[in-house]
């Protein structure tokens, strides 16, 4: 009989840990690059960012010149890596990206950059 009990609390235990999913939202993502008002050579520009502890994907944004004006959204990406890279041309542009996992996500880290 304790040996049903033991087994019983051991996939009670394994079964609760694997639905807890650690929330993330009050968390940032820290961009490295490029960094907010810095300019870039055009061509192959890679995005880096700094990986968010719990966070299973990141969703990658570019718009062209900026978000709240866009005249071109460039790039809607999902990705579980930490850096995504995009072809540009001479332009202002704004890109952002949030951390997310199956239950939570952070808010949208913006930053604008001048590509020549």
């Amino acid at each position: 009989m304790k040996k049903s009990y033991l087994i019983l609390f051991v996939c009670f235990t394994l079964s609760c840990e694997a639905v807890f999913v650690e929330d993330i939202s009050t968390e940032l993502v820290s961009v490295l690059a490029p960094l907010n008002n810095t300019q870039v050579t055009s061509g192959n520009i890679t995005f880096t960012w700094q990986h968010v502890d719990e966070a299973a994907m990141y969703q990658v944004q570019i718009a062209q010149p900026d978000f709240q004006n866009a005249s071109q959204i460039l790039l809607d990406s999902i990705t579980n890596s930490n850096t995504i890279e995009k072809s540009l041309e001479a332009g202002n542009y704004e890109w952002r990206i949030k951390a997310m996992n199956s239950e939570y996500e952070t808010q949208y880290t913006t930053v604008s950059f001048t590509v020549n």
